[in-house]
């Protein structure tokens, strides 16, 4: 799970999180989904209708549209909605209209303790554990899913007991193609990554509008860890072994919806 240091930012009793602003910026995801990005499920019956579940997913793209589409997917196609609420690296919440965008719409600081916080009110929690390594990768690296840190994500899941959703994103790799990342220039401004992008900052602020591939997102079945109990989260080797597990379930299932795609854009 990234994380975002020491300190947590927990605005209120709901992190922030308006209902009311979310219903009225949905239609607007709603169209990137259905029309933009043309978004196909798989396994959405894996994603519980109520109780804690952990998803966890592979990610890329400098702004997090894969979060917003895996919400959207939920809200779209379960015969039972609901909301996930999905953590995200401090670096995204640096500019004041992103701030209040990713708060509002239920988005939370990655940090251990706020999925811990989500999971044990029985929320459903979404978390990225390639961090900035996966929206960072170059286009010649896309798909090839990254080390998952130290497993983080797996010891929060152990120690509320909550089970594990794997989920593969396709189309995510191709709205914003990296050709090389700039470390210098985004350590003079003190960002994680400065991505060269075949259309940014060629094309200015219209280099950042995101290409229209063609999506396609897939839920596994859920991984139960309940039965190893909480202090299980303590056991490097069982943390290593469920990790691996999620990671090569998402690898495999990329490589498959790979193949259902024509192009990147259909």
């Amino acid at each position: 799970m990234a994380s975002a240091g020491d300190s947590l930012e927990l605005e209120g009793n709901d992190f922030g999180y308006d209902p009311e602003f979310t219903a009225r910026v949905q239609a607007i995801a709603l169209w990137f989904y259905r029309k933009y990005w043309r978004v196909e499920v798989d396994g959405i019956r894996n994603v519980p209708a109520r109780g804690r579940a952990l998803l966890v997913a592979n990610h890329a793209g400098i702004v997090p549209y894969d979060g917003a589409m895996i919400r959207t997917a939920i809200i779209a196609e379960h015969s039972q909605p609901r909301h996930a609420r999905m953590l995200v690296v401090d670096w995204a919440f640096a500019m004041p209209f992103t701030n209040m965008l990713l708060v509002k719409t239920g988005n939370i600081l990655a940090h251990p303790d706020n999925a811990t916080a989500l999971l044990e009110r029985d929320e459903l929690v979404g978390v990225f554990p390639e961090g900035v390594k996966g929206a960072a990768k170059s286009y010649r690296d896309r798909y090839r899913v990254q080390r998952m840190g130290r497993g983080g994500f797996v010891q929060v899941a152990l120690r509320t007991g909550s089970p594990i959703i794997p989920v593969a994103v396709v189309g995510s790799e191709e709205i914003h193609p990296v050709i090389f990342d700039v470390t210098p220039l985004a350590r003079l401004f003190g960002l994680p990554l400065a991505p060269v992008t075949p259309t940014f900052p060629w094309l200015g602020l219209a280099g950042l509008i995101p290409l229209p591939s063609k999506w396609l997102i897939a839920f596994g079945k859920p991984i139960r860890v309940s039965q190893f109990g909480p202090d299980a989260a303590n056991d490097p080797r069982l943390v290593l072994e469920l990790t691996e597990e999620v990671r090569s379930w998402i690898q495999n299932t990329l490589r498959r919806l790979r193949t259902r795609r024509q192009t990147i854009f259909f």
